[in-house]
């Protein structure tokens, strides 16, 4: 299928040139995003340089089996991941879900309109940096949308989930909390993105597939046949 762009139906093919009255600079981008999220939370948020080209990098990746962290667009969670022992072993433990409340009260906010709104005022340079990492026949609208019903599709489990710690491999020098690994091999499995909202905690994962699931209805005009 083909996802549209919000009020932008009509798209050019993902290897055309850009337009001409196209926005000009990322920077403009980087400082509308800034006032959408508020000074504040995007001091302490946002990461780095190449936003547009972080968003997309990230996204894709959302969708596959590792999103390494130095190319997101924002900071990671800080604290540590925390674990309770159990007689059955390693769960995660409830108190782990704090780190990310900030987070997720910060999305909730975003006014989904505005956001829908700037992503289309820039869409020729995401769709240029995702032409940049190597898809330049695909439009990145498309993975857009793709990555987010795969996050919607997360299963949500009924209690805190068994995790283990995997033998240290030679080299490997990250600290043992950044190693933890699913025992069910059913959440091992799954995409990173998938794996992010297991670990920041059932409610946590809910209240973020709600703003996910309005991203999507206001993202997207009806899908039409390719």
């Amino acid at each position: 299928m083909r996802y549209p762009v919000a009020t932008l139906p009509e798209l050019p093919a993902p290897d055309a040139p850009a337009p001409s009255d196209a926005p000009a600079a990322a920077t403009d981008f980087a400082g509308l995003l800034r006032a959408l999220l508020g000074a504040r939370a995007a001091g302490a948020l946002l990461q780095g340089e190449g936003l547009i080209e972080r968003i997309v990098v990230t996204v894709d990746n959302l969708g596959r089996e590792h999103a390494t962290p130095r190319l997101w667009p924002v900071q990671p969670t800080g604290g540590r991941f925390s674990t309770q022992r159990e007689a059955a072993g390693e769960r995660i433990a409830p108190s782990n879900a704090a780190r990310y409340q900030a987070f997720v009260r910060l999305a909730e906010g975003i006014d989904t309109p505005a956001a829908v709104a700037l992503y289309v005022r820039f869409y020729p340079q995401f769709q240029q940096a995702y032409a940049a990492l190597g898809y330049p026949r695909v439009y990145f609208n498309d993975r857009l949308v793709d990555v987010i019903d795969l996050l919607l599709a997360t299963p949500v489990p009924d209690g805190p989930i068994a995790v283990r710690l995997p033998e240290r491999t030679p080299g490997d020098q990250s600290p043992p909390w950044t190693r933890y690994e699913f025992v069910d091999p059913a959440y091992q499995g799954l995409a990173a993105g998938q794996k992010m909202l297991l670990r920041m905690g059932s409610d946590n994962a809910l209240r973020l597939k709600a703003k996910l699931a309005e991203l999507r209805r206001a993202l997207v005009t009806p899908a039409t046949p390719r």
